[in-house]
Order: structure tokens, then C-alpha cells, then sequence
């Protein structure tokens, strides 16, 4: 959102964990050669349940970047360890640079600025947590000292300033594994709300391809790290659509990342119908198929447009090897106008985050810092208390929820047709692989057929080492959690040829145990 300072109400604006291999009790950047490289919907399964940390490290004082210049409290690890308990696994904060960059040609940041950003980085990402920064505030002409507009005329000095900037984060952060997310920008765009302008949009996507390029080029874990770009003002029809937008190339990226595999992800906020999400009055104040009272719900952006839009970044994008990033969505409170608000705010949240997850996208819920009228906040930020626990709830139970595409998609089917029943057997062979930090690990397991016959449709069964707990999976679902756990096939792997295989995973909790699981069984066959 773009970040206005209302102290009472609205501001509008909007790695595997930290692996230390099996060293337990290390809290500093993991090596990028202990951190698995995961697949797209592998990352979208394990970022989990988002939030965003809105109204502070982009915030400002006459153009001078501010944690507090919005009416927040310096953040803490306190405050991020509770949204971490809270159930939440990414963080999103957004950081605005303006007035803590120097003069060209070097645009040097301050050096503290760029300390205290990797402070608050460090709170999450020593936690385990993904971590997205940004350049937020930089982009907006209402902002003092914004400096990244689109249709300014002199964009060789916005290019070069961009690349100068882009490159110290980068570089910052190097060794930093694929828990930290870069993400280009925010909602970049000429102001006005019509129709993308060819001139504007054409400047957007040479930002994009500028920051793809740069980060490459610093090199160590940031060649094959995750990049998060958006669209016009992150609006899924200007995305998505015949607007303009052109994705980056990405020819620096590291060779070790498989050629049909990307490594650029797409950013887009959520905030539709905007009469009940933020407009700052109680007319509107019911959402969704539970509604009972027609006059406060809004006369489109319900359940069905919802969906609609969000297959739209499917189609577009996921299909390709493009994982969507919904970051920034949520709904203003409006209880001082109808007691029974917060039911729906929470039906709204539980709904994109669910419709996401179906199309692939992963979603990080805008907190402003804010509560009571008007507000977005999730938590008290002075106390590090929960203030909407129902919200967090329905949040959390979405993201954990089933994983994969929309079964209503056609999937490419297996090169060789199969030849047994759904569920027939097979011999099978099981590989593990194993990151374990202090209290937590990760597993991916990959399943090979190596029987004569083809496989559709399958369950591995397995038993995890006592004191383990799966907190989340991906590419299979999985229950019950602890004990002796069987995972069945997501809808696009179910098929196994002579020879295929399908690598499947999961995030556990352990209390010292990080040992591989025992027992594996393929439609009851034991394996190998």
C-alpha cells in the first residue's frame, strides 16, 4: 500500500528456515550450500501463512526513513517472535530508502540504515521465517523524496540510482540463503488509475529487468535466490492481462538451478471490493455468501470474482513456473459500526488465502500497525500481543490447508500410460534428504518406481522418529502429523511410469531428534 501517516485508522499501503545443517542452537546466515533449492510450489507450500510488517521501516519524516514516524513502536524481536508463534512462517517488510541515499554516482546508502534493515530482517529470518524486503516508498509521487517514478523525464538518472541501490542491498545480504526474498518494488505506477500508459509500463519493466540483473551479477546465494516483481500498481488485470507487462529475463541466475525451473516470482495486491476492505466509513461493513444484510455488502467483488481473478495470475503465470505472490491483502475494521464485522473481515481473509493457495500463489496479510477503527492491525505492536486472533485463525488453518493446483485444470499426462489400477502396487525406491536446525528440519523425499508397471495413484506411508511433528508439507498431504504418517499424492503427481518419480516434503518440528523417517511403504509395498 502507498503508507500515509492516519494515526488513528487507515494507511492505505501498503529461508528453508535459517539451515545450519545439523549444527543446533546457530543463529547467523546459513551457507546457500546447505539450503535446498525448491521448486515452485514446493515454496509456495512452505512460505506458509504471511504478514506484513506495514507502516514501519518504509515509513518517513519528511522524506527521511522512520520506524516510528507513523505512530509504530521501534520493532522488536518480541513482536516478531509472537507472530512466528501466531502460526505465521513469512514476513514481508517493506523499506522505503529516500533520504538515507547519497548523491550520485555511487548513491550510497547510509550505512546505519541499511544496519538496522538487516536487524529487523534478522529477527524473523534467525527464527526460521521467509523474509521479503522491498523498495517501497520510493515509488510514490505523494511521498517526499520519492525518486522512482515511471514518468519522470529523466529516467537514465532514476535507472542508474536504482542499479547503485539495488546492488549494496544485494550485496548486504549475499550470504543470506533462500529464506530472504528480494522483491523489486511496490505498487509502481503514474498515479492515475485508468488504463497503464505504454511509456510508464515500458520504464516498469526495465525496473524489473535492472533489479533480476543486479542482484545476479552480486553473486553467492543471490544468483539462484528467489526475486519477487510486480506489474502495474501490483494490479492483477494490468498483470495479467494485454497491458504491457513484460517478465524479466533472468540469464545470470546460477546454472545449478534446472533449466525448466524459474526463479522469478509475481507480486500483486489484493484489496477488491474496496467499499468494504478500506474505504473509511461503515456503509459497507459485510462480505461474501454469509452476508445477512444486503445493504452492507457490496454489489461485486464477492467469492466469484475473487476466484476469477485469481485464476487469471494462474493461467498467466503459475502454468509457466511462475509463483504468484499475493502481498499485500486484508480488510479495515469496522466493528464500531457493526458488531459483526470481524466475522467477515475473517471470512474475506480465509477466502483469498484458500483461492490462493488453489492457484499457487502464496499471501501475506497487510498489517498496519493499527487497531481499533479503521485499522488493519493483527497485533499490538507495543505489547507484542494477539488483538484479532479469529482473523490470525482463519488465516493460518488456509494456508495449512491442501496443496497443488486447481483440480479443475487439466495436467499434462504421463509419457506412458498406465497400466495398473488407480492405487496398484510396484517396487519403489526412497531417498531422503534431510536439513535439521535447533528445533526444526526439512525433508524431501523423493519416490521412484522401479517395477515393470505403472503407477496411478499412490499413498507412502512412514514413520517419523519420536518428538517429530509435521507443521507443513508440500506436493502431498499428509496425516496425521507425528507417529506413523501416510502421504498421498497431490493431484498432478499421482502417476508414477516405469522409472518416474515425484519428490515430495515436508517442515517438522523435532525436540532433538532430527533423524530421517523409517518404515516407507508405496501402496503397502515396502521400499527400498
Amino acid at each position: 500500500m502507498n503508507s500515509t501517516v492516519r494515526k488513528a485508522g487507515l494507511a492505505f499501503f501498503a529461508a528453508t528456515l535459517a539451515f545450519a545443517g545439523a549444527v543446533y542452537g546457530v543463529t547467523r546466515p546459513a551457507s546457500a550450500a546447505v539450503t535446498p533449492q525448491l521448486t515452485a510450489p514446493q515454496l509456495v507450500a512452505d512460505m506458509g501463512a504471511g504478514w506484513n510488517l506495514g507502516n514501519q521501516l518504509e515509513a518517513n519524516a519528511n522524506g527521511i526513513p522512520s520506524e516510528t514516524a507513523w505512530g509504530n513502536p521501534v520493532v522488536t524481536q518480541a513482536l516478531i517472535d509472537r507472530v512466528k508463534a501466531a502460526g505465521f512462517k513469512t514476513i514481508r517488510i517493506p523499506v522505503s530508502y529516500l533520504g538515507n541515499i547519497g548523491a550520485g554516482p555511487n548513491y550510497t546508502i547510509d550505512p546505519a540504515w541499511l544496519t538496522r534493515i538487516a536487524e529487523v530482517v534478522n529477527y524473523a529470518y534467525n527464527q526460521g521465517l521467509y523474509v521479503l524486503i522491498n523498495m517501497h516508498g520510493d515509488g510514490y509521487k505523494s511521498v517526499t523524496g520519492s525518486w522512482l517514478i515511471c514518468d519522470s523525464s529523466d529516467q537514465t538518472t532514476i535507472r542508474n540510482k536504482y542499479q547503485k541501490v539495488w546492488q549494496q542491498v544485494a550485496t548486504k545480504f549475499q550470504s543470506y540463503n533462500e529464506h530472504l526474498i528480494f522483491e523489486s518494488m511496490n505498487e509502481e505506477f503514474d498515479g492515475q488509475y485508468g488504463n497503464p500508459t505504454s511509456a510508464c509500463y515500458s520504464n516498469i519493466n526495465a525496473y524489473n529487468q535492472i533489479f533480476v540483473d543486479t542482484v545476479r551479477k552480486t553473486g553467492g546465494t543471490n544468483t539462484s535466490r528467489w526475486l519477487l516483481v510486480p506489474g502495474w500498481n501490483t494490479n492483477i488485470e494490468y498483470t495479467a492481462g494485454n497491458y504491457g507487462f513484460v517478465l524479466p529475463t533472468d540469464q545470470y541466475r546460477s546454472a545449478s538451478i534446472p533449466g525448466s525451473e524459474q526463479r522469478i516470482m509475481i507480486s500483486v495486491h489484493y484489496y477488491d471490493p474496496w467499499d468494504f476492505t478500506g474505504q473509511e466509513d461503515g456503509n459497507i461493513t459485510q462480505w461474501g455468501s454469509a452476508a445477512t444484510n444486503t445493504a452492507k455488502k457490496s454489489t461485486w467483488g464477492q467469492e466469484d470474482y475473487m476466484d476469477t481473478m485469481l485464476k487469471k495470475m494462474y493461467d498467466a503465470f503459475v502454468v509457466r513456473g511462475y509463483p504468484v505472490f499475493v502481498g499485500e491483502y486484508g480488510s479495515i475494521d469496522k466493528t464500531s459500526f457493526d458488531s459483526a464485522n470481524n466475522t467477515y473481515r475473517t471470512n474475506f481473509a480465509r477466502a483469498l488465502v484458500s483461492t490462493a493457495k488453489k492457484y499457487g500463489a502464496a499471501t501475506a496479510y497487510w498489517d498496519n500497525g493499527f487497531n481499533g477503527q479503521y485499522g488493519f492491525g493483527l497485533f499490538d505492536r507495543s505489547s507484542a500481543t494477539v488483538t484479532q486472533p479469529g482473523i490470525i485463525s482463519a488465516i493460518v488453518n488456509a494456508a495449512a490447508g491442501g496443496a497443488g493446483p486447481p483440480t479443475t485444470t487439466p495436467t499434462t499426462p504421463p509419457t506412458t500410460a498406465p497400466t495398473t489400477s488407480p492405487g496398484g502396487g510396484g517396487t519403489c525406491r526412497v531417498n531422503n534428504t534431510v536439513s535439521a536446525w535447533n528445533t526444526g528440519l526439512t525433508n524431501n523425499i523423493t519416490i521412484t518406481n522401479t517395477g515393470t508397471a505403472a503407477i496411478n495413484g499412490w499413498t507412502l506411508t512412514f514413520t517419523l522418529a519420536s518428538g517429530q511433528t509435521i507443521v507443513s508439507g508440500w506436493s502431498a498431504t499428509y496425516s496425521p502429523t507425528s507417529g506413523t504418517v501416510t502421504a498421498t499424492n497431490a493431484g498432478y503427481n499421482g502417476a508414477l511410469p516405469p522409472g518416474g518419480s515425484a519428490t515430495i516434503g515436508y517442515q517438522a518440528s523435532h525436540t532433538g531428534n532430527a533423524a530421517a523417517p523409517t518404515g516407507f511403504k508405496l501402496n503397502g509395498t515396502t521400499c527400498s
